[in-house]
């Protein structure tokens, strides 16, 4: 018998349409409640494809006073006034070019529509001196405070991050825009300001005296994207669907979306948060796909890593202070404030004592999909290389062939370019996490990021492996180590084979030079 169809907001991101339509919407409208009532201005950063400007769309409903859409949601039980207010809404998203003139005739075509919804003619000659001219006009022909909404704030700096004089004229673009907001504070019912990092700590907002950052707070650490709770209760028959034609069981099929989509966490007592996009999509598609990250190529992100010379074995488990979080992009020393505000991190624990949060990557989906798009930076290869060398270890191991497995790795290093610099351990090891990462994708997989482990864990139905490499040494001394570190004690009343693998890379031939089990 066929199941019923579920309509799913795929690229759908209008409150309205969403509700109106009968599309699956976890009801977040009890935090809009409770922010604009808490707070006058408010700034959220949260990765891309979160629901911010699903939230940023609800706010701007809710202003508007259009009390019909919020029947059987959480806020028509809160609220009682319903006072409609003049909304001004910018999406900044829409100004991303890496030519400066086109975020000002942008930015020039948002204002102009409101300018002609308010009757402003010959509007005068600054970005700034415009908005304020339009918060004026809002307030006199409604006589109601004027609500301002902008989405994606940081959207025109990203696109020129690396070019520092772009990025100075478009920050100067941006402030100036911004600058009313304190001279209208009198003017202003409410401001909500979103964005993925906190180029807001260089100036751009400093005129808001009371802006409210409360992208790390508890209390809403699930005012974007669907908390567990959400998904066993809002979710429940999504779940069951998808498990009746994935041929799991109820709770398989939660675990599979869990190890796959939840994992991140926005503050020290962070609710567990699954990743909207890639949920909703998965319950479309009735496929575990990475739809997070194939949405979007993390280009700037790769270059930050360059850039700080970044170890990728280091960052599952680094430690951070918590005044790493408020740091710029511009004025970093490190890729992890931003890998963690672009959602390629998240936190994994706190220590209250220091201040000190403990980061890694929040599920399967962004640790292999992280790793594999940035494979080809680290190793000139074909997608078919890449390929044959995972399906050729994951079937070798699932048989216990160490040998095959061991000749699938040492072909694929043996088949990079010359020119590519596998000469150091550095390299050796930085091929070597990423080929144990993406293994992940059929076999479980625990890549060592500290000392005290392996430098890999592969587990398959029959076998656990514990390996360990060294570099111009030898296989023997390698495989002394995982005994004299008791790597494999967690696993010595496992009921399956025990495999202990030593292996060593040569320098000099550019390779796997041999390998030995025990």
């Amino acid at each position: 018998m066929p199941l019923p169809f579920k309509k799913y907001p795929i690229g759908i991101y209008t409150f309205e349409e969403i509700v109106g339509d009968n599309y699956l919407y976890v009801d977040k409208t009890a935090h809009v409640y409770n922010i604009t009532h808490n707070f006058k201005y408010v700034f959220l950063s949260r990765p891309r494809r979160f629901g911010k400007s699903l939230l940023v769309n609800t706010l701007q409903c809710y202003f508007e006073a259009r009390k019909e859409l919020f029947e059987g949601k959480a806020l028509a039980q809160m609220e009682t006034e319903w006072i409609k207010h003049p909304v001004l809404r910018f999406d900044m998203s829409s100004l991303k070019n890496k030519k400066v003139e086109y975020v000002e005739s942008g930015l020039d075509t948002l204002l102009l529509r409101y300018e002609k919804e308010y009757g402003i003619e010959n509007p005068r000659k600054t970005f700034g001196d415009r908005l304020q001219a339009l918060i004026n006009a809002a307030v006199e022909q409604t006589g109601q405070k004027v609500v301002l909404l902008i989405d994606e704030y940081d959207s025109p700096m990203l696109e020129v991050f690396h070019d520092k004089e772009k990025l100075s004229e478009v920050r100067s673009i941006l402030t100036n825009f911004y600058g009313p907001i304190k001279i209208c504070d009198a003017q202003l019912r409410f401001g909500f300001i979103t964005g993925i990092t906190k180029f807001s700590q260089m100036g751009i907002f400093s005129g808001i005296n009371n802006l409210m950052d409360i992208s790390m707070l508890d209390e809403y650490s699930d005012i974007c994207g669907i908390s567990k709770e959400e998904l066993l209760t809002q979710c429940k028959p999504d779940i069951e669907s998808m498990a009746e034609r994935m041929q799991y069981s109820n709770y398989d099929m939660v675990n599979k979306l869990t190890e796959s989509y939840d994992g991140y966490h926005f503050s020290e007592n962070s609710k567990d948060i699954f990743n909207p996009y890639s949920l909703i999509k998965a319950f479309a598609t009735n496929k575990l796909g990475q739809y997070w990250f194939d949405s979007g190529t993390p280009t700037f992100l790769f270059e930050q890593l360059r850039h700080f010379k970044t170890r990728l074995a280091d960052l599952d488990g680094q430690k951070v202070m918590e005044s790493s979080f408020s740091v710029s992009p511009e004025v970093a020393t490190s890729a992890l404030p931003l890998l963690y505000q672009s959602g390629y991190l998240t936190i994994k624990d706190y220590d209250q004592r220091f201040m000190q949060y403990t980061l890694g990557y929040p599920n399967k989906e962004v640790r292999i999909g992280f790793l594999d798009a940035l494979l080809p930076s680290v190793a000139d290869v074909s997608d078919a290389a890449k390929g044959a060398v995972l399906i050729g270890v994951t079937t070798a191991l699932e048989a216990g062939d160490v040998d095959a497995a061991m000749e699938s790795i040492k072909a694929f290093i043996a088949s990079m370019p010359y020119h590519y610099d596998n000469t150091k351990e550095a390299d050796f090891q930085t091929i070597m996490y990423i080929i144990f990462s993406l293994l992940g994708m059929y076999v479980k997989v625990e890549v060592s990021s500290a000392i005290g482990r392996a430098d890999a864990i592969v587990e398959t139905k029959d076998y656990v492996y514990i390996i360990e490499y060294k570099v111009n040494r030898s296989a023997e001394e390698a495989l002394r180590q995982i005994d004299e570190k008791g790597y494999a004690t967690p696993y010595l009343s496992d009921p399956r084979k025990l495999i202990k693998v030593g292996m060593n890379f040569s320098s000099e031939l550019r390779g796997l030079e041999s390998w030995m089990t025990a």
